[in-house]
């Protein structure tokens, strides 16, 4: 069987190599030199093998002495690096936030959020991935990002945390002169009797709106599909159709109406999404600490 060699008489070998002897290796490390005797005594019973010989006052290592002080430098250089390494895990001047979200919270949501937190933690390499919602909670989930903005509800995968911060507000959007621009809301079953222009149904909007449609029983004359918020505002002013959409993503503007809905069923939530189990990382939770106070 292997001996296990403990890191404490690592470091006292070590430390009697460096110093040339016990006397000056205990004022090193600030220990008492029956310590270190002892420490390098008992390291030698570990690898059965004579590691330091001692003439008069002065120190010698053994061929094995040389050998294991050469290793054992290496080690408690790694060790020293580790534990560096997990300092700076607390540290928020420095380490990367991976952070996934959609185009439009990306467009819409998060710029003022990520200027403050550039603006707070400048050594913060930030880096974004602009997917669907439940596509980020995907990649959350298999800890390819530290931490996800979505839209809620969202089917989430396990290993995920979620929370919810902020609503998020649907709204209709049709052109000025629409039969139903002058309504101060509308009812679903009246959206869905026109043509509709909507998102793909890779999105978290266009599945929970589809399970709305279904709850009432519904049949959407869906004209068109895209994945882009601002391609499907400018096919709804041309006239393809009319749609729903987040209110927080409506470009005001002289050609398009925005209109309360009602009908819609349980509201949506803007939510964070963060690895489980965690803990996260010290610039995932300044993120989360930021987004909740800015959006809440």
């Amino acid at each position: 069987m292997e001996p296990e060699l403990r890191v404490d008489r690592l470091r006292a070998l070590v430390a009697v190599s460096r110093e040339g002897g016990f006397s000056r290796a205990a004022r090193a490390l600030g220990k008492t030199q029956s310590s270190i005797s002892q420490a390098v005594a008992l390291l030698e019973e570990d690898v059965g093998a004579l590691l330091v010989v001692r003439d008069g006052r002065r120190t010698h290592l053994t061929d094995a002495g040389r050998v294991l002080v050469e290793h054992g430098e290496r080690v408690l250089a790694a060790l020293a690096e580790a534990r560096g390494a997990l300092a700076a895990l607390d540290d928020v001047t420095t380490g990367t936030l991976a952070l996934g979200t959609s185009d439009t919270f990306a467009i819409h949501l998060l710029p003022p959020v990520l200027a403050a937190f550039r603006a707070r933690h400048p050594g913060v390499e930030l880096r974004l991935d602009n997917r669907p919602s439940p596509v980020v909670a995907a990649r959350v989930a298999e800890r390819n990002l530290d931490v996800g903005v979505v839209a809620l509800p969202l089917p989430a995968p396990e290993r995920v945390q979620v929370m919810a911060i902020a609503p998020l507000r649907d709204v209709a959007i049709v052109p000025p002169g629409h039969p139903l621009a002058r309504r101060r809301r509308v009812d679903l079953a009246d959206l869905a009797a026109h043509p509709l222009v909507l998102l793909d149904r890779s999105t978290s909007a266009r599945a929970f709106l589809d399970a709305a449609l279904a709850a009432r029983r519904l049949a959407p004359k869906i004209a068109m599909e895209m994945n882009s918020l601002e391609v499907i505002q400018r096919m709804v002013a041309l006239g393809f159709g009319i749609s729903i959409v987040p209110e927080l993503a409506v470009r005001p503007g002289p050609d398009l109406v925005a209109i309360p809905v009602v009908g819609l069923g349980a509201a949506r939530k803007i939510g964070l999404v963060l690895p489980d189990p965690g803990p996260p990382s010290r610039a995932a939770r300044a993120f989360v600490e930021l987004v909740r106070a800015q959006l809440a």
